[in-house]
């Protein structure tokens, strides 16, 4: 079975609200095993929504509306639709009589526009709205099915998940329910284009698990997909797929189904007693706001100096003159040292440092807009990393904040104990160019 979503209001196309309810639905659709396979969204006009069910009518077996279901006369979901049925419209008195007395509750007066949120097409079924007071409607005609939701995103989904599911499995669905599973790899470390290159084939010959890539900040998600009955027959539907992939990039799987690598990070350093502090240069306080963010972050992360003027380097972190003028502020030793310093300065287990050109400004002859040096450093051990970003400033910084947390897992994943295994040489100096 396949569906589709019309998201209904002007203020979707002028750009003034983003549509989240057509994500959440697509994502639910998928879980009980119904295809959504377009979206349309349509302004407050009776002619150019009742095309949009012609349209959806002869692609879907069911369409289901967002909005236009309340009391203003820009909610013309309901009117649209009973007249696109051939069903008249009637009024749900029960509703309207306890809506009267929530309004007299509170000393306010009714207005006949009111009385637009309790009408329902005959025949069809009302959903009712446990958060609000717009009724939704679901109905069967022929081929093709309806659902009707309101377009606040919380009726919405209490509507959707209290009433519309149990009428979708019980009149479309039946004993004939077969869910789609998904299983999520997260994978750091690698750039999109060489994981599609290394996996061309898998992508080429999908048809059922099938796979698909989304970038996210810090790392790029593999997603498998397959229909099945029961958990277990999902599992046993992709380990073939899963054994290929594992072994052409597993170096670069961080974990599955564990959220972001940013969490992933907070959860072994918290776990393993293991303290964070960093000096930034050219991202300005971005890579300690990342760590930051996480809730429980002072269970690791003790703090950052961000100096950012080569004054600051010396005073505060205590970078020699004669290094800043031999090397530059850009430098694999000016890198090293920071990453250094910043763990004395503080106390912590591992310190990493950033500097680069960010740009537009700041390059020279030998160093370009998006040169970029990351250094970690523990007792015992350092490592410091040459990257050569693309992109504008706030692209060169963010790479810096994903790179940060990729060096950071790898030390993690193959040095559990702080100094007991180096997974570099001593101040190796590895180049990227990304």
């Amino acid at each position: 079975m396949n569906a589709e979503i019309i998201s209904v209001g002007t203020e979707l196309l002028l750009g003034q609200i983003v549509n989240t309810n057509a994500k959440y639905l697509s994502e639910k659709m998928a879980e009980i095993g119904v295809d959504v396979y377009y979206h349309t969204t349509v302004g407050d006009n009776k002619e150019r929504f009742k095309k949009a069910l012609q349209i959806a009518e002869k692609r879907a077996d069911l369409v289901i509306t967002t909005g236009g279901l309340g009391p203003t006369s820009d909610d013309i979901t309901k009117e649209v639709v009973a007249e696109y049925l051939d069903l008249p419209l009637l009024v749900s008195e029960d509703d309207v009589s306890r809506f009267k007395r929530y309004l007299e509750e509170r000393n306010r007066e009714w207005v006949e526009s009111n009385l637009r949120q309790f009408m329902y097409a005959k025949g069809t079924e009302i959903l009712k709205n446990d958060l609000g007071f717009a009724l939704g409607m679901a109905a069967k005609k022929d081929d093709s099915s309806y659902i009707l939701l309101p377009g606040p995103p919380g009726e919405m989904k209490c509507m959707f998940e209290r009433y519309a599911i149990p009428w979708i499995n019980k009149n479309l669905l039946g004993h004939t329910k077969i869910t789609l599973f998904s299983r999520v790899l997260r994978f750091t470390g690698i750039p999109e284009s060489k994981l599609e290159y290394d996996l061309k084939d898998l992508f080429d010959e999908q048809q059922d698990p099938t796979l698909a890539l989304l970038i996210k900040p810090g790392e790029i998600t593999l997603r498998l997909s397959a229909k099945a009955k029961k958990q277990e027959d999902f599992n046993a539907k992709i380990e073939p797929l899963l054994s290929k992939i594992e072994s052409r990039v597993g170096k670069y799987l961080v974990k599955e189904d564990e959220g972001p690598l940013l969490e992933i990070l907070a959860k072994r350093l918290t776990k393993q007693k293991i303290t964070l502090s960093t000096a930034e240069s050219c991202t300005g306080g971005m890579v300690s706001g990342h760590f930051t963010s996480i809730p429980g972050s002072s269970h690791f992360y003790l703090g950052s100096i961000i100096a950012y003027s080569n004054e600051l380097k010396k005073s505060l972190l205590g970078i020699p003159s004669e290094m800043l003028d031999d090397y530059g502020a850009v430098s694999k030793q000016v890198a090293s040292a920071m990453a250094e310093n910043v763990r004395r300065v503080t106390g912590s287990s591992l310190g990493i440092a950033v500097t680069g050109i960010a740009g537009p400004d700041g390059a020279t002859a030998k160093k370009e807009v998006g040169l970029v040096y990351i250094a970690l450093n523990a007792p015992g051990f350092a490592v410091t990393q040459k990257f050569n970003f693309t992109g504008d400033r706030e692209n060169v910084r963010m790479s810096c904040v994903n790179s940060v947390q990729h060096i950071l897992w790898q030390y993690l994943k193959k040095a559990p104990k702080i100094g007991s295994t180096n997974i570099y040489n001593e101040g190796a100096n590895n180049e990227h160019r990304i």
